[in-house]
């Protein structure tokens, strides 16, 4: 079960998120209209304070679209 007030938190966290990273909350909701499917490719790069560059990347199976729309289901209520 789930505790109300540990997702009323992580819902005021994700609002201030969005908040301070409007461009990166437009992004994401982009990615979600246009729709994943199995076999998309996410890759992400982060750039470290210091200048070092990691990367990597990875293929959506069937089971990582089946997690994705448990979670939906899950922030749905």
């Amino acid at each position: 079960m789930f505790n109300p007030t540990k997702l009323f938190k992580i819902k005021n966290a994700w609002d201030t998120f969005a908040r301070n990273h409007p461009k990166f909350a437009m992004f994401l909701n982009a990615i979600h209209q246009t729709g994943l499917e199995e076999g998309t490719i996410i890759e992400i790069n982060v750039t470290t304070a210091s200048g070092k560059t990691l990367s990597s990347n990875m293929k959506l199976t069937k089971s990582d679209m089946d997690l994705f729309r448990e979670l939906s289901e899950l922030s749905r209520g």
